[in-house]
């Protein structure tokens, strides 16, 4: 994971790449995320929603405080650019109890995110079939474009 800020900015973006298999448990960050997909195939779910298959140029926006989790499809690496907002000084966060706490997701010590952490995705979560993502659309152009996946 590659964290990239220029304080005093309070935006942060990072890379974050997954092995075939590999997911987050499930989180949510106080400001939203917004997630790039690079390259690869990968599997995201908002909580209550269908498990989504998202391919490279797709993007999923996350909101402020949405439960959610992503990762790499069964058989696939998965690379994802994550932008999101910290505090101002990347280090106000939650807990699972609702204290504060410096733990992040992608920010590390210095990147701040606020980050709060749930259950383990399980096998039978990840493993339902998969709805694909995005649906190409045009804009007033007539230029081919993606949807945000949800």
């Amino acid at each position: 994971m590659d964290v990239i800020a220029v304080k005093p900015s309070q935006l942060r973006v990072f890379t974050a790449q997954f092995s075939p298999g590999a997911r987050t448990a499930w989180h949510r960050e106080p400001y939203g995320r917004v997630l790039h997909v690079l390259y690869g195939t990968g599997r995201v779910q908002r909580r209550g929603g269908p498990v989504v298959e998202v391919r490279a140029g797709d993007t999923i926006v996350v909101d402020p405080d949405e439960w959610h989790w992503h990762g790499a499809a069964p058989t696939s690496v998965f690379a994802v650019l994550s932008a999101y907002e910290t505090d101002g000084d990347g280090s106000i966060g939650r807990d699972a109890a609702g204290g504060t706490s410096t733990g992040t997701h992608g920010g590390g010590a210095d990147g701040g995110g606020g980050t709060e952490w749930g259950s383990h995705v399980s096998d039978a979560e990840y493993l339902q079939p998969a709805r694909t993502a995005s649906v190409p659309s045009e804009d007033l152009n007539r230029t081919a474009r993606r949807e945000a996946c949800w």
